[in-house]
């Protein structure tokens, strides 16, 4: 497979022009294992700002981003075997991996030490992966997801990204279990996704933020059980002890202090937010609980298609802002801000002009 081939520079910095460069990106050649399908929604996530900006220092450009992708397949290869045209289908955050080491050998591609992210990363031929703010995506079938009917697609995209990282360290560290008692801190993007997934799993669910207004949005749309606002101290000392897990969706610099107090003993602190800079990690508080401090990265696939089914089967979606291609950039600056409720989301196929490939 030949993967797409940039014509112009889409990043200037400290500016970002993505319009001048987006629909000059061309897919070429489906391959005996690929699928290929029309981009009809892309989600923004906020690594896609980071990527621009090179805030994590491992980008390289022309860039171009996107990795809630979905879409309506158009050409399948002659060896796929799951879909056909016309099937709905989405692509994540990653598009290959070595397939042959042991967490590829357990569906968890996604700790593949030789995984393919959906952009700005080398793919098995020494090409650069493109995302999905374009009009059609090539994916190998592995990576593929199957979006079911019932769910929108653009409210779906997100769930690519938001929804696998939220539900994968509920499942691995065991707070999936109903009648636990699970704390979700933050409520954006990751987090108003987390809420949902913990109540179908059964959790009794505490949103932790630092906004005393997100209280009635986290409990009477979102269906949170209650809401601590993270500064109030009789609030936090109320919860003291509580919590079975948390997860922490927050990508900002913040204490873990006021968190590891809210758990039980052996309770646990699941990280999926990325801060740019290190975190101080208090040792006594996990001493004396046996409390646990850990990590988590998206998904694999068998898992990724797991999340999108059980989403489907509870109406589980993002809480999107669908937007035109035209206002990308607007869109950016606004989820710097945490101007968004809760996920920006591209209509591609109705705001992207075809792709001009004659230059």
């Amino acid at each position: 497979m030949k993967k797409s081939t940039p014509r112009r520079p889409l990043v200037g910095l400290p500016e970002i022009h993505l319009e001048s460069f987006l629909p000059s990106i061309s897919q070429e050649e489906n391959g005996e294992k690929d699928v290929t399908f029309k981009v009809l929604y892309c989600g923004i996530c906020h690594s896609d700002l980071h990527m621009l900006k090179n805030e994590w220092g491992n980008s390289t450009y022309p860039l171009v981003p996107g990795h809630e992708i979905v879409g309506v397949v158009t050409e399948v290869g002659s060896k796929v075997e799951k879909y056909k045209v016309g099937d709905k289908v989405g692509v994540g955050c990653m598009v290959g991996s070595c397939r042959s080491c042991d967490s590829c050998a357990n569906d968890l591609e996604n700790y593949c030490p030789n995984m393919i992210l959906t952009y700005a990363s080398k793919y098995y031929d020494g090409t650069t992966t493109y995302g999905g703010y374009s009009n059609l995506m090539v994916a190998d079938e592995h990576f593929i997801v199957r979006i079911p009917d019932n769910l929108p697609l653009d409210a779906a995209a997100p769930l690519l990204c938001a929804g696998i990282t939220v539900y994968s360290p509920l499942k691995y560290f065991g707070l999936d279990k109903p009648g636990l008692h699970v704390g979700i801190v933050g409520l954006g993007g990751l987090g108003h996704v987390a809420v949902k997934f913990a109540k179908a799993l059964g959790a009794k669910v505490t949103v932790i933020s630092t906004s005393p207004n997100k209280r009635q949005e986290a409990i009477e749309r979102l269906g949170a059980d209650s809401f601590l606002v993270s500064r109030d101290q009789e609030q936090v000392q109320a919860a003291i002890g509580s919590m079975d897990g948390i997860i922490d969706t927050v990508s900002a610099v913040h204490p873990l202090l006021p968190l590891l107090g809210l758990l039980k003993p052996h309770g646990k602190l699941i990280m999926v937010g990325a801060p740019e800079k290190p975190l101080e990690l208090p040792v006594f508080p996990l001493l004396m609980g046996r409390k646990i401090i850990g990590g988590s990265c998206i998904g694999g696939m068998k898992e990724t298609q797991e999340m999108i089914d059980l989403a489907a089967k509870h109406n589980i979606t993002a809480e999107i802002e669908v937007i035109p291609i035209d206002y990308v950039n607007t869109a950016m600056e606004r989820l710097a801000k945490a101007d968004v409720r809760y996920r920006f989301v591209i209509d591609v196929a109705n705001t992207m002009k075809p792709a001009d490939t004659s230059s």
